[in-house]
């Protein structure tokens, strides 16, 4: 039966490629930062990793893991209900609620598994779920889960969301949902405005602050900081992947009922092994780092104003950000990967973007800035942009 599947499957990829849609997967033989290396010797500067913060090859947060690997060993070997929760896991989700300004927290494996684990446990048939349209593929699928009813509004706007609370009037409970920032685009949604939305309509509201934790708001705290809204919105997920130190990890954070009733009912929780203490104990010195200072926002902030001003004046089509990411828009699918790969023989190391991450016609060049880059790397990557820009006629 595999020889006709397998012809099928290599049509299939065939018509990727020419496409110019296939993902190939470059090597890394370097720790994460700045700057690293790949498999073929060369050393290139990384603008394309989630590091937002610099933290992921951090001293600190190394000599963490390195003692907590020597004082609780390598994994737990189990989910947390039967013998998997550790006194790190326990202090790691004090220091989450904590640092968000929330009532209690519950640790995934990944930021997928607490969206994915989210919906099902508390809401049903009777109920609503309202979602912007460019969420996470995380929040997509863990609604699809859910047997609750779907209402999906358009990116950000709130004049849609209202209509989609209207016509979800009749339902006993309704959450809306939103990311805190727009992994391909790079815009906040209209937290305060949302939350009006709700009080008017009796819904509550949950953030994934993956893209936004580390990076929104003067200290890092995310939309619910940038907008003045700590404690206002019922549910919060996130990542230890990205700003947090870049490793793996999830969580839910907020109301103690919802945090609660997810350890009795979500399945990715209580199906999956817990995070290795290792992970857990640097997450721990992650958020006491942050809460000491900062410094590593304001130098991120720094490099990103300074990056899609330089990238503005240039030439190229860049989205407005309100975060570390940005999006430079080059549209057809085939250009951005060839961009991406010229980029790359600059020295360059970023990635293009095109369907089905982004819609049809919308391919474009994700930058991702961090604070562990430094001026000059800013510089050599703007005048690659403009390098390649003018060679491929992007740029006059």
């Amino acid at each position: 039966m595999y020889t006709d599947y397998k012809q099928f499957l290599q049509k299939e990829l065939s018509d990727i490629k020419e496409a110019g849609l296939y993902k190939d997967e470059r090597v890394i033989v370097s720790p994460q930062g700045a700057e690293i290396e790949v498999s073929s010797g060369k050393k290139v500067l990384n603008f394309c990793a989630n590091n937002y913060l610099g933290l992921s090859n951090n001293p600190q947060l190394i000599a963490a893991a390195k003692e907590a690997l020597d004082t609780h060993g390598y994994g737990m070997s189990s989910v947390r209900f039967i013998c998997g929760t550790g006194d790190l896991h326990k202090e790691l989700e004090k220091k989450i609620a904590e640092f968000f300004g929330t009532e209690d927290t519950i640790l995934y494996a990944a930021c997928f598994d607490a969206n994915g684990g989210v919906f099902e446990p508390l809401l049903g048939p009777e109920d609503a779920i309202i979602s912007d349209s460019l969420n996470h593929a995380s929040i997509i699928d863990g609604v699809r889960l859910c047997k609750a009813q779907r209402f999906r509004y358009e990116n950000a706007n709130m004049e849609d969301l209202e209509k989609q609370l209207q016509a979800a009037k009749d339902a006993r409970f309704k959450l809306i949902v939103t990311d805190g920032v727009f992994s391909m685009d790079g815009n906040v949604p209209p937290l305060d405005k949302i939350l009006e939305l709700a009080e008017k309509y009796n819904a509550m509201v949950m953030v994934d602050e993956s893209h936004s934790a580390g990076v929104v708001g003067k200290t890092g705290r995310g939309v619910t900081e940038h907008f003045d809204a700590k404690g206002k919105v019922e549910i919060i997920t996130g990542t230890l992947g990205k700003a947090f130190g870049g490793a793996i990890g999830g969580f839910t954070t907020g109301k103690k009922e919802i945090i609660s009733m997810l350890r009795q009912k979500s399945r990715p929780y209580l199906f999956s092994n817990s995070i290795p203490p290792l992970v857990a104990a640097a997450g721990i010195k992650m958020v006491d780092m942050m809460s000491a200072t900062n410094e590593l926002q304001d130098k991120l902030h720094s490099n990103t104003e300074y990056f899609m001003e330089k990238m503005s004046k240039v030439g190229f089509d860049i989205k407005p950000t309100a975060s570390a990411i940005c999006a430079v828009m080059l549209y057809d699918a085939k250009l951005a990967q060839d961009f991406a790969a010229k980029l790359l023989d600059e020295g360059i190391y970023v990635i293009g973007f095109s369907f089905p991450v982004v819609p049809k016609g919308l391919a474009r060049i994700r930058v991702q800035l961090s604070a562990a880059h430094e001026i000059e790397h800013l510089d050599k990557a703007v005048a690659a942009f403009e390098k390649i820009g003018k060679e491929l006629g992007v740029l006059k």
